[in-house]
């Protein structure tokens, strides 16, 4: 047996099995070793019926001798019961209830492994033990108990009928046919660490050693998990460390920033730059008039002014005779964009050009001739650009807005329409840090931390749905004074299944009853192109006074004379969408107002709430949110740049991640030893896309 051995070819396993545990990630020894236990219980404690005393939590060894469910047996609501005797004189009742399901599981004549607290029944007047952890033993009893009792038992998810105990026989097997396992770690990086050998480490996480501490185990702490989460982060960080190297090397555009560039950018400017766009932007021009391609993520606050500084890249690749490709993920951001770019670059005589998925396709024929051509310098787009017969004269700049909801292939796919283009990454969306190590590392970061000057505090507040009148009076009186407001749901039409205010049946009720002398839009996604577009002028220019829309409006919208966002339903949000879409308001001079609706919180809403209402603070908010919701679900779609990590968890494991890029880089940039490099880089280019699910290293 090796660890690249298929597990089909592992006693006990077979195509069936083989088959469920590839859908877990499980296809070779590694994998299967890779699997860690999600906890430990220590069954120590072995005794027999006779010697077990109320209130202890020990394991038995016992044999079923009656098994019965009573109660509703037709919605397994009864109670299953079992008493278990074990030749020491005396029995033991275990109880499960809601127990139907037991009823094929536990059978009299199983020898069962019972764990739990044991308990007197003074009504019967003998010894019970309620909701027992239990596993079925084999015939082989003495070894199978051995495996599974008297020691700290490791518990892995099941995987369909793969339960705990057949991953403990298939590890328990796999470790001992198999030879010790190289260390790719080097000893130079081990050894100071105090961290133990794969080997031990792998053995240790399986089947700890008597006397191992069970809180620690639990906590992920032991010296094994420790090693072997430091081992998962340390490769990750080495892989995006070779990868920013590698891009380092490649040949790209050395952009000249002279001062007839500098003029031209001032020309564009609307207003006076903030210190950090001043700072951010001088990042981004050192980084352009360098010979290899940019690649570089621009994080900024609501508001914070990132399109600006997008513009004046946009400026350099322009005035040194390239083109600059934006791609955004919504038609309503990318139209959005077109407007305010072809405002600032419309001084100065550039053609910019829009292209999206429902233009006419005579319009669209049109815009990739001039972009073929090179006579349209920019072009602003949704998943459209990334189309086969879109091509460019001389793409310099690849602008990505909002990059976590595409993918990183997408990135590449446009990265491809030029020789080497630079790369800018924008997301109003704050990443912490912990996510920017794993999902950006192979990027370099920019942060606006300053708000343009004279902008007001939102003031947030919260409502139960049952006082949302008073919200209407607050909204009518705002109107009256002049300003513009938002009520954003989160669906667009009822459904059988959810019961919900839908924008459309919402929209009817406030223009006709509610404010019916005043001027109602209506905003989604499934509206027509031209129709979103006239709603949005209408809204920009003052027509409209209160907008009613999706989520379709959580970026790129600006209209600084609206002062009220309303969220319906605001427990349907995460963290971070909720401080995108209080971000619509706030951008004018006026005093601005973030009122979230909600029907009953549970205690994670709650905290939502009450995180949204103590800060404004972007980068805060997205930790709570991480925290609050997992990384899978922190951008709100699946992020396909997400590395898959077996054991290490970005939340739990912040530290052990530090310090494994500490490492990682030190040792691939300032390498002790060249041939202890080359190694590493085989062995991440072998486990890489395997391991991680990222695009490969290279």
């Amino acid at each position: 047996m090796e660890i690249s051995t298929p597990l089909t070819y592992v006693k006990g396993v077979g195509p069936a099995r083989a088959k469920v545990l590839a859908e877990k990630g499980l296809a070779t020894v590694e994998d299967l070793l890779a699997y860690a236990p999600f906890r430990y219980e220590d069954r120590t404690n072995v005794k027999r019926i006779a010697e077990l005393a109320p209130g202890e939590v020990a394991t038995v060894i016992a044999e079923v001798q009656s098994a019965r469910l009573s109660g509703f047996q037709r919605r397994n609501l009864g109670m299953f019961e079992a008493r278990f005797t074990d030749g020491s004189g005396h029995q033991l009742t275990a109880k499960w209830f809601h127990g139907g399901y037991l009823q094929n599981v536990i059978v009299a004549g199983d020898r069962i492994a019972l764990y739990g607290k044991i308990e007197f029944d003074s009504y019967r007047g003998e010894l019970q033990v309620l909701h027992p952890e239990f596993e079925i033993l084999s015939e082989d009893s003495e070894q199978d108990a051995s495996l599974h009792t008297g020691r700290i038992v490791p518990i892995y998810e099941a995987a369909g009928k793969i339960t705990t105990r057949i991953f403990r026989n298939l590890i328990a097997f796999v470790l001992d046919n198999l030879p010790p396992l190289d260390d790719p770690i080097p000893p130079a990086i081990l050894a100071p660490l105090k961290l133990p050998g794969r080997w031990t480490a792998v053995r240790s996480l399986h089947f700890p050693a008597e006397g191992s501490d069970l809180r620690l185990l639990n906590a992920f702490r032991s010296p094994a998990q420790y090693r072997l989460i430091f081992e998962e982060f340390f490769w990750l960080e080495c892989g995006l460390a070779l990868k920013r190297n590698r891009a380092r090397l490649e040949p790209g555009i050395a952009f000249e920033l002279n001062d007839r560039i500098r003029e031209r950018i001032k020309q564009m400017l609307p207003f006076k730059p903030t210190g950090a766009q001043k700072r951010v932007l001088g990042e981004i021009a050192r980084d352009m008039a360098q010979p290899h391609p940019m690649n570089r993520l621009l994080q900024g606050d609501v508001g914070s002014g990132k399109t600006l500084v997008a513009a004046e890249a946009a400026i350099i690749a322009i005035e040194n005779g390239y083109q600059v490709a934006v791609l955004a993920p919504t038609e309503i951001l990318a139209t959005q964009h077109h407007a305010y770019f072809k405002s600032l670059l419309g001084k100065l005589d550039y053609v910019v050009a829009p292209l999206t998925g429902s233009q006419p396709a005579r319009e669209k024929a049109q815009i990739k001739k001039l972009l073929a051509a090179g006579l349209a310098r920019m072009v602003i787009g949704t998943h459209a650009l990334l189309e086969q017969d879109v091509e460019f004269h001389r793409l310099g700049l690849a602008i990505v807005d909002e990059q976590h909801r595409f993918g990183v292939i997408q990135r590449l796919k446009l990265m491809k329409k030029g020789v080497h283009p630079d790369v800018l990454v924008m997301t109003a969306t704050p990443i912490p840090r912990t996510l920017a190590l794993t999902v950006y590392g192979d990027l370099d970061t920019s942060v606006i931390d300053e708000l343009p000057p004279g902008r007001r505090p939102i003031r947030t507040s919260h409502v139960t749905e049952d006082r949302i009148e008073q919200v209407y009076s607050f909204l009518k009186r705002q109107v009256e004074a002049g300003r513009q407001a938002y009520i954003v749901y989160p669906v667009i039409e009822e459904s059988e299944t959810q019961a919900m205010k839908a924008a459309q049946k919402m929209h009817q009720h406030l223009s006709g009853i509610v404010f019916p002398d005043v001027a109602v839009g209506l905003l989604h996604g499934k509206l027509p192109s031209d129709e979103k577009d006239r709603v949005m002028e209408s809204f920009k220019n003052g027509e409209t006074k209160i907008l009613v829309a999706t989520t379709v409006i959580e970026v790129g919208v600006d209209v600084p004379n609206a002062t009220v966002m309303v969220i319906e339903q605001a427990e349907r949000f995460g963290l971070a969408q909720l401080h995108q879409l209080r971000g619509r308001v706030g951008r004018g001079g006026e005093q601005s107002y973030c009122i979230l609706v909600t029907g009953k919180l549970n205690e994670a809403g709650q905290e939502r709430i009450r995180t949204l209402k103590e800060s404004s603070d972007g980068f805060y908010i997205a930790e709570m949110d991480l925290k609050l919701r997992g990384p899978g679900e922190f951008f709100g779609t699946k992020q396909s740049g997400l590395p898959a990590l077996r054991i290490g968890n970005i939340l739990r494991d912040r530290d052990v991640l530090e310090l494994a890029r500490n490492e990682a880089l030190a040792f691939v940039n300032t390498p002790k030893d060249p041939e202890e490099l080359r190694r590493a880089v085989d062995y991440i280019r072998n486990h890489w896309q395997r391991r991680y699910g990222l695009v490969q290293v290279g």
